[in-house]
């Protein structure tokens, strides 16, 4: 089954709290945008960004209890940090209780917390976006809105590096997940540079 716009909308009115629903649209506007003006498809863009927190709601228990059903736990800080398992609980309950079969939209969705290793440019678009949609106050957000604009995959690699940096200073867990996409996508990075020099 294709994801429908309206369909996950409805979806996301019903499941979230209205705090969230107002992040999950700012997130599906600026994923929108962003998509539109990479080349990508905005209608997949704006699907994923609607579905991305379509778990978080659940209690906590409740989550770690469904990620061991589903066999969704790869690493120990999946189960010590359970806070960060709402993106792929989100993207299996479509894939298997709504018959979802968009790869593209269930990896965005699944990956829209931790990132992952050679993320597509759509995963790139709704990770970097739930991070810098309208209603973020932080510094550097503008800064990274715009490096998002002009080149998506700097842009999330600035956007990885962020929340890497507020983590350390923060004295917060870093999953290594994140740790293993900040040093793919600045490998990526490297590689484009060398070979622009070439």
């Amino acid at each position: 089954m294709i994801l429908r716009v309206e369909e996950v909308y409805v979806l996301a009115t019903r499941v979230l709290t209205e705090e969230r629903l107002k992040h999950t649209l700012g997130v599906a506007g600026w994923a929108e945008e962003l998509a539109r003006h990479h080349g990508l498809d905005p209608v997949k863009a704006r699907c994923a960004a609607l579905a991305h927190d379509l778990a978080k709601g659940i209690p906590i228990e409740d989550q770690l209890s469904l990620a061991r059903r589903w066999n969704l736990l790869k690493y120990p800080e999946d189960e010590q940090y359970p806070y960060v398992l709402h993106g792929s609980l989100a993207a299996y309950w479509l894939e298997h209780y709504f018959r979802v079969d968009d790869t593209e939209v269930l990896a965005a969705v699944a990956s829209h917390t931790l990132g992952r290793p050679g993320m597509s440019p759509l995963e790139m678009v709704i990770y970097s976006a739930d991070l810098t949609e309208p209603s973020r106050d932080f510094p550097e957000v503008d800064k990274l809105r715009q490096s998002l604009y002009d080149d998506l995959e700097k842009g999330t690699f600035e956007c990885v590096k962020s929340i890497l940096i507020y983590l350390r200073e923060s004295n917060h867990p870093i999953h290594p997940l994140t740790q293993l996409t900040y040093e793919d996508l600045k490998r990526r990075q490297t590689i484009g540079t060398e070979s622009k020099k070439a």
